[in-house]
């Protein structure tokens, strides 16, 4: 059998994670915006090792239940090993979320950067607002690719010259994983019948500079690079040849594969960097009465 290619990803999904929110900000959507008083029943999907869990049940009213649902046996293995011993109930199960029917099950259904993997997301949508009961909710962490690469800045060089925004626009738009998807996400909830339909953004800017904390600088600095911030591209010819084969010109491609190089060279531990995700929060109320 196929191994799944997130199960391989554990070490990227915890060296990452911390780059999106700051936990004042989930604290704040927790109680002063989704106003939840009392103890619902979560369910995530595509949840990976918890993630979620582990961030918001600690902000939710006692009782509350987090269910996580994920395609990955060592995910879900490692998410079950997280929650041991924590004063949460919790449970796991391993299914395909495109195959399984949970109708009207669950107080708030939750997914994290999961959408952008699916092919068919409004449909994903749709499978999410059926397992949430009447008057519950449903909410979205999903990134925005060209609004989080257009939000780099480091020092001593203009963003263009590292980041050709007009070049990737094009390609997260012919992307086979949709990445731009946190900024549709409201539409499709709209047209899936979703009231109150709101979007937040993350307020999470991450910061290095040379007078950090060494130990802070590093965890940051090695969590930016596992994300692929300032990543050496690929052989030059096997670059091009990739993006040419995707619509662009070679001379795009050229400029592309220059500017990756170059922020490549440039980024480095004792750099100023600037750069804020910009991850989409979309939520909505079920009303099925």
């Amino acid at each position: 059998m196929e191994k799944y290619y997130w199960d391989t990803q554990l070490e990227y999904l915890k060296r990452t994670r911390d780059l999106y929110y700051n936990d004042d900000y989930l604290d704040f959507l927790v109680n002063s915006v989704w106003k939840i008083s009392k103890p619902v029943h979560i369910i995530d999907f595509g949840c990976g090792y918890g993630y979620l869990g582990l961030k918001l049940l600690p902000l939710l009213p006692k009782g509350s239940k987090y269910t996580g649902v994920d395609k990955g046996q060592q995910l879900i293995n490692m998410a079950i090993e997280y929650f041991h011993g924590l004063p949460y109930e919790s449970e796991f199960f391993v299914a395909d979320t495109n195959e399984i029917e949970l109708e009207g099950m669950y107080d708030i259904a939750v997914c994290h950067a999961f959408l952008l993997h699916m092919s068919e997301p409004k449909k994903m949508l749709e499978r999410m607002v059926n397992s949430i009961v009447n008057d519950g909710k449903i909410i979205c962490f999903e990134p925005h690719w060209i609004s989080g690469m257009s939000s780099y800045e480091l020092g001593g060089y203009e963003q263009s010259q590292i980041v050709p925004l007009g070049i990737l626009q094009k390609l997260f738009e012919e992307s086979t994983n949709d990445g731009n998807i946190g900024a549709k996400v409201p539409k499709y909830l709209s047209e899936l019948g979703v009231k109150n339909i709101e979007c937040r953004v993350s307020d999470k800017v991450n910061f290095l500079y040379s007078d950090k904390n060494q130990q802070d600088k590093k965890k940051l600095f090695n969590s930016l690079k596992e994300d692929g911030v300032g990543g050496e591209p690929i052989n030059e010819d096997q670059f091009i040849e990739s993006l040419t084969k995707r619509g662009v010109t070679i001379k795009e491609a050229q400029e592309q594969f220059e500017a990756e190089l170059l922020f490549s060279q440039v980024f480095n531990m004792d750099s100023t960097f600037t750069y804020a995700p910009s991850m989409k929060i979309t939520f909505g109320d079920i009303k099925k009465c």
